[in-house]
């Protein structure tokens, strides 16, 4: 994701609903978010499809890495032989 442009990148509201179209272009085209705001206050965040699922796959990456360190300072370990002894067992399935 590039960064925002602050001078182009903040849309209000009214603007947003008269220019959607023209806004989502923007959107596919920069490449950056936009910054939707009502009242003079940001209401909503827009980016592509594209960029929504590599957040949630690097969010889902991060998640699984504290789960890790977690499960690691806990003592929570499996040792290489019972790990291939287990996977052994869900193959045969």
């Amino acid at each position: 994701m590039k960064p925002l442009r602050i001078s182009q990148d903040i849309v209000p509201i009214a603007r947003f609903k008269n220019q959607a179209s023209k806004i989502f272009r923007q959107l596919h085209e920069g490449q950056r978010p936009i910054v939707v705001t009502q009242n003079g206050q940001p209401a909503a965040v827009l980016i592509t499809p594209e960029e929504f699922d590599r957040l949630q796959v690097h969010d889902r990456f991060l998640t699984a890495v504290r789960d890790g360190i977690a499960d690691s300072e806990a003592g929570r370990l499996v040792d290489d032989e019972d790990l291939a002894a287990e996977l052994d067992a869900e193959l045969v399935r």
